[in-house]
């Protein structure tokens, strides 16, 4: 399947990039990643592989949308907890008394 990643174009098929990244080691992954065989690879990483090219050159948004067209999982940004309220020393005080916290 022809892709277009950082404006150059790549026929890529899925066998051909199971095989590019046989005996890569994922790197811890941050941000967006593609499963590729029974390995989850950042999605720069892949794109690094595949394409030859330094990761500044491509966005993961067009590694991303080429993995999806030959079939891959691709996952996005893992999910945060939502950052809690850090209460001041008075504040905690009062909430250890039980007096209501004034917001």
């Amino acid at each position: 399947m022809r892709c277009v990643i950082a404006r150059f174009s790549f026929d890529l098929t899925k066998s051909g990039v199971v095989d590019s990244m046989k005996g890569v080691k994922p790197e811890p992954i941050i941000g967006e990643s593609v499963v590729i065989g029974r390995r989850a690879y950042p999605v720069k990483q892949v794109g690094q592989v595949i394409t030859r090219q330094d990761r500044r050159d491509f966005s993961a948004a067009e590694v991303l949308r080429a993995m999806a067209q030959l079939g891959f999982t691709c996952r996005g940004l893992p999910l945060t907890a939502a950052p809690t309220r850090v209460l001041d020393p008075v504040q905690q005080a009062s909430a250890m008394l039980g007096v209501p916290v004034a917001v």
